[in-house]
């Protein structure tokens, strides 16, 4: 993708930059667009690095019929926010300033800024404190167990505990090895990213309780998970409070 080119989004988000914050240090395009995967709807994801002087924040705006989602840092903020990104185990700006489209860099910024996040990405995600481990699997066992139970007729309650049971799945997974976890369309991408084999399992099995109607692989799936973790957890769970 060539930044200069008029009609694509590249260039767009260039044009964004340099309109509207003509003192950055540095910008890099991020998310669906930079890696091809966009389609004519996608936003664009870009984070713009800052003078010291400007607020750190985040903001949806549109531009040239686009929308754009700002991520904007001070380089003075950046160390901290990186750090408070990696605490979310999703790393979502870590990973626009790793894998982006770098759109300008006039003094090197943006440069030393891409090897500080690839730093703390290589570092991975925090690993999960022992109370968070025992939490995710009574969770996923009660998640599994309700979704095993539930009649097929009752499609409402079946398709919301199918998504629970593949959203607390996918998180013990990932966290089991290590690895970073997404939300939305990030979360299968970083769950086969993850582990291709459980991960598609976890997949498969939701699609077949949305298909078919039909929860048997899905649970099995979140089973293999647990197996991986201890088992299933439920009798003996013993929560304190406050958490």
């Amino acid at each position: 993708m060539n930044a200069n080119t008029p009609g694509n989004p590249a260039a767009q988000a260039l044009r964004l930059v340099t309109s509207r914050f003509p003192h950055a240090l540095g910008a890099v395009l991020g998310g669906s667009v930079a890696q091809g995967r966009a389609s004519a709807s996608s936003d664009l994801d870009v984070a713009v690095l800052l003078p010291d002087s400007e607020t750190s924040r985040r903001e949806v705006i549109r531009h040239e019929g686009r929308l754009a989602e700002l991520f904007l840092n001070s380089l003075d903020d950046i160390p901290e926010f990186f750090e408070w990104d990696r605490a979310r185990r999703r790393g979502t700006v870590l990973f626009i300033y790793d894998q982006g489209m770098p759109l300008l860099d006039p003094h090197g910024h943006l440069s030393r800024t891409r090897e500080q996040a690839r730093a703390v990405l290589a570092a991975g995600p925090p690993p999960l404190a022992p109370a968070e481990w025992q939490r995710g699997r009574y969770g996923l066992t009660c998640f599994m167990d309700d979704l095993l139970d539930t009649p097929p007729t009752d499609r409402f309650e079946q398709l919301a505990l199918a998504d629970f049971t593949l959203r607390e799945a996918a998180h013990l997974l990932t966290a089991h090895h290590g690895a970073w976890e997404g939300i939305g369309k990030w979360l299968p991408r970083r769950l086969l990213e993850a582990d291709p084999v459980r991960g598609k399992a976890l997949l498969e099995g939701h699609l077949a309780v949305a298909a078919q109607a039909d929860p048997a692989p899905l649970a099995a799936a979140a089973e293999q998970v647990l197996d991986l973790l201890g088992g299933p957890l439920r009798e003996g769970y013993v929560q304190p409070w406050p958490i």
